[in-house]
């Protein structure tokens, strides 16, 4: 499954008043996440993303994502158990005009579709040969 969340941040939506953005995914692993910001956001659009009160992505605490004309792309492999499956996206920008709508897109799929068998079961079909 792939998901795609947008939303285009105002002059209201500061570090401290940031626009907060469910993502409700399917129960499953993570494998694609991408990130689009446009031309014309000048690395003053930004977004951290969060699962819980736990910041995901940028995996380093505190900071945060931001681009102009750039696809911020990355493969991942992140669980997203059944009944805790939402993610929330803090976006924000110090622009004060012009603003640009920033696209998340993301990949989920279940884990036997990207890990058809564990090390342990590996050994097991070995040791049957």
């Amino acid at each position: 499954m792939f998901y795609v969340f947008s939303y285009t941040p105002s002059a209201s939506n500061t570090l401290s008043n940031p626009y907060i953005l469910e993502m409700h995914l399917t129960a499953g692993v993570i494998h694609q996440v991408d990130i689009l910001f446009q031309s014309g956001c000048a690395h003053q659009e930004f977004i951290q993303i969060f699962h819980g009160k736990y910041q995901v992505w940028p995996t380093n605490r505190g900071e945060k994502i931001r681009g102009d004309a750039t696809v911020i792309s990355f493969r991942e492999f992140y669980n997203l158990a059944p009944g805790n499956n939402i993610l929330k996206a803090h976006i924000w920008t110090t622009l004060s005009a012009s603003f640009k709508e920033i696209i998340i897109m993301i990949g989920v799929l279940p884990k036997g579709a990207l890990q058809p068998l564990s090390f342990d079961e590996l050994l097991e079909a070995v040791k049957g040969i």
